[in-house]
């Protein structure tokens, strides 16, 4: 013991870390660990059993780029093009466009309608998860797709027997009701009408009748809802930055579920893909059907007027002059009727194009124009249309992409109106030469008789519809061709192919929670418990509230039959061996002439007179003169420690009257060592402060310092009373006591008080009654005082209790 440490401050002390102590303290509660990783791994394995697997359904898709719509957006962009090239700013490539489409919410409700999906079968069973049924349940439910919307779900729980007999309990909700409908079914086909929507039940032929009665349960939902929960579990996502390969993953609690949802995924994105594309070959068919029925009209009246003519006027052979003029002319006529077609053509589509009908609207292309810059602007036109309805699929009006799309479709527009007028004048003045040029023949022809003139012109006019109606119909098979060789947007290079192990739930990981919380738990019960304990459990706790040095743990022990004395000569046990090392800690203490040692605590019943009489034995038992003095005059502790009457007079009458009192003739041995006698503190007085705070007590220690060696001053509780701190000035040394599992921490700590205001020239601690039984010191702790202090009361021992 080191004297100059015995006034260091709490926050003065290093408390160092000590990894031994830490896993002791938990080790010591081994069996809580052992419990609580058998019950979480087995609440871990109970939850995985009720849990339905998911399971990973992946695929590639290589994407195609349309290039001449790149062309066109490129052309489009112009300005913004050039500060996209620059690093100004960047723009949704047509493959994340494309990517966009394929795991778009509209797409997938397409897939969810067709394959049903908003309709789920399960096999209820009783031990385990319910077992997802595809195509492989014994009854087919069947609700429409637009009743299934309107009320949003319903659960159909079924029995089905294997004689064909189905019981069927509908609960759906209605106007915000839950309500519920039964009904059985000795046969199916069945329907079952309710006013939500009307149920079909079919027997699925594909697979064998049940063997025993199954547990079926039907959860219809809405489809718009189904898609959305589809929709989040579908990925898409590129496989690297320099392809257009699309990595599809689609997880579900069905593996063949999952393998059709994502081949149908791709057909339907591939169908409307194609139906994009065609939509200008589309238009284009229509525009030629509606002039070939127009020209093949014109071209039945045409022939029958030349065949009324001929008729009538009875022509067979042509003059020689006239077959010559009309050969001159032939050439002429020729250019006059590719140059009627022709302004006939672009007059159609000026129509077209002026309709507001047709506004936003591809235009008719490959109709016959010989003016490639004409069909080329037409296309680029068409290309725009095109491309701003498929982002307006998966974006509104709003988005910056469709408004820079829609001015640069207008003033495409613009360019195509300006390039028709351009094509039609200059055909308009091609049709003056060839009218001028022809002229000079007609008046060469004009000589020959009118009914030849008439004739001419018939004829000239069924040929100019003959060769209209022959190239319309040649375009019209180009086109069909068109349609029939457009290629998917789309093509599978990896076919859908499901994972054999499920990705949900995660086994390992549930049970690696499972063993962590197992282990987590216990630690943070008993971290928790040790960080609410409010009374002093240990050592480590005494250590840990004050740097006052520790001396002696204190064990518990049963108490004798009569007093409180434990330590006995010629014993070996553990009570002696722990107050011998209090005993040989003591006197390191003290001095040479130091003969007075103090015993006091915080409160009463922690064991100040159980500790001052038996370090009195000890001290007595190693041949010293040893004397106890019974100082807590209030309440007098040594008679039960020493089986003493409280009637035998005391210290209290020798200082109450030290002239007419013997000081020495109060003192009696003890029956217990020879070395011990004990000073009881007497009756109890009226004013035991001011008995105390009197001289006279000085003069007696003096007195009796004189004729033993060590005196054994046993005081009240210095936290309750002050008569500990007055008779502190006779004292050596105090013997600070607090007991294990009844001693709070926050009383405790005023033995710092007493440290830092250097009250005792010297201070030591003793821990008592440590149950070395339990190995620990942590639980059945609770509030409240059973004891007193002052006059007219009693305190002491509690059944085993020491005090």
């Amino acid at each position: 013991m080191n004297e100059n440490n015995l006034f260091d401050t709490p926050e003065q002390k290093e408390e160092d870390f000590n990894l031994y102590r830490v896993i002791f303290k938990y080790l010591i509660y081994w069996p809580w660990f052992v419990a609580g990783v058998l019950v979480c791994v087995a609440a871990a394995f109970i939850y995985l059993r009720y849990q339905t697997p998911v399971y990973n359904v992946s695929a590639s898709v290589l994407i195609k780029e349309d290039d001449a719509r790149s062309r066109a957006m490129q052309a489009t962009n112009g300005a913004l093009g050039t500060l996209q090239s620059m690093g100004g700013f960047s723009m949704t490539s047509s493959f994340d466009n494309e990517v966009e489409i394929l795991k778009s919410r509209t797409l997938v409700q397409k897939v969810v309608t067709r394959l049903g999906l908003y309709i789920s079968t399960v096999e209820n069973r009783s031990f385990g998860y319910d077992q997802p049924l595809y195509k492989n349940a014994p009854v087919q439910v069947y609700l429409t797709p637009e009743e299934a919307e309107k009320f949003g779900g319903a659960k159909l729980k079924m029995v089905y027997t294997p004689e064909g007999k189905l019981s069927v309990k509908a609960i759906y909700n209605l106007n915000g009701t839950e309500q519920s409908e039964e009904k059985t079914f000795n046969a199916l086909p069945a329907v079952l009408p309710t006013p939500v929507g009307v149920f079909s039940f079919t027997k699925n032929d594909s697979i064998p009748a049940p063997a025993k009665e199954v547990k079926l349960i039907t959860y219809i939902s809405s489809p718009v809802a189904v898609a959305k929960g589809y929709a989040g579990a579908l990925s898409v996502d590129p496989t690297s930055k320099t392809t257009t390969i699309a990595k599809i993953n689609f997880q579900n609690s069905h593996k063949q579920r999952a393998v059709d949802f994502i081949n149908t995924l791709v057909a339907f994105y591939n169908q409307d893909a194609n139906d994009e594309k065609n939509e200008v070959a589309q238009k284009t068919a229509d525009f030629i059907e509606d002039r070939i029925a127009i020209i093949n009209r014109e071209l039945g009246t045409t022939e029958s007027q030349l065949a009324d003519f001929k008729q009538k006027s009875g022509l067979t052979d042509l003059t020689t002059d006239a077959q010559l003029a009309l050969q001159e002319n032939s050439k002429y006529e020729q250019l006059r009727i590719e140059n009627q077609t022709q302004i006939r053509l672009v007059e159609f589509l000026c129509d077209y194009i002026h309709n507001p009908a047709n506004a936003d609207e591809v235009i008719p292309a490959n109709v016959g124009l010989q003016d490639q810059n004409l069909s080329s602007v037409i296309d680029q036109y068409n290309t725009l249309i095109i491309e701003r309805k498929r982002l307006l699929r998966t974006s509104s009006e709003n988005n910056p992409a469709v408004i820079n799309m829609k001015t640069g479709i207008e003033a495409m527009r613009h360019s195509v109106q300006t390039t028709v007028a351009s094509v039609l004048e200059g055909l308009h003045i091609t049709k003056g030469n060839l009218d001028r040029q022809a002229s000079k023949f007609e008046g060469r022809i004009s000589k020959a008789p009118q009914q030849e003139k008439e004739f001419l012109t018939i004829a000239r006019q069924q040929e100019i519809k003959a060769q209209l109606y022959i190239m319309l119909l040649q375009k019209r098979e180009e086109n069909a061709i068109t349609l029939a060789a457009t290629a998917t947007n789309g093509r599978i290079i990896e076919q859908a192919l499901p994972d054999n192990a499920p990705v949900a739930p995660n086994k390992k990981m549930f049970l690696l929670v499972a063993l962590v919380l197992g282990l987590g738990i216990p630690v943070g019960i008993i971290y928790l418990i040790d960080l609410l304990k409010y009374r002093i459990e240990n050592g480590e706790d005494v250590q840990k509230l004050t740097s006052v040095p520790l001396v002696a743990e204190l064990p518990h022990c049963q108490k004798p039959a009569h007093g409180a004395i434990v330590v006995r000569e010629n014993h070996n046990d553990i009570m002696e061996e722990t107050f011998r090392g209090l005993r040989t800690n003591l006197m390191f203490m003290m001095e040479s002439g130091e003969k007075v040692i103090m015993v006091s605590s915080t409160q009463p019943g922690e064991g100040k007179s159980f500790v001052a009489g038996n370090l009195a034995v000890s001290l007595a038992l190693l041949g010293k003169k040893t004397l106890i003095v019974g100082m807590d005059i209030r309440k007098p502790g040594l008679n039960k420690v020493f089986n003493l009457s409280h009637r035998e007079k005391g210290l209290t009458h020798y200082l109450s009257d030290p002239e007419q009192t013997d000081l020495f003739a109060l003192v009696q041995p003890s029956d217990i060592h020879s070395n011990l006698d004990i000073l009881p503190g007497g009756i109890v007085p009226p004013n035991p402060t001011e008995l105390v705070a009197r001289p006279v007590l000085d003069s007696a220690i003096a007195r009796l310092k004189e004729r033993y060696d060590y005196i054994i001053l046993d005081t009240a509780p210095i936290g309750i009373v002050t008569d500990s701190l007055i008779i502190s000035r006779v004292a050596d040394l105090c013997l600070y006591v607090c007991r294990a599992e009844m001693t709070p921490k926050a009383a405790f700590q005023y033995i710092n008080e007493l440290k830092d205001n250097r009250k005792f020239g010297k201070l030591a601690t003793v821990l008592n009654d440590i149950d070395l039984s339990k190995r620990k010191h942590s639980y059945g702790y609770g509030y409240g005082k059973k004891y007193g202090y002052g006059y007219g009361y009693g305190y002491g021992f509690q059944n085993n209790k020491k005090g």
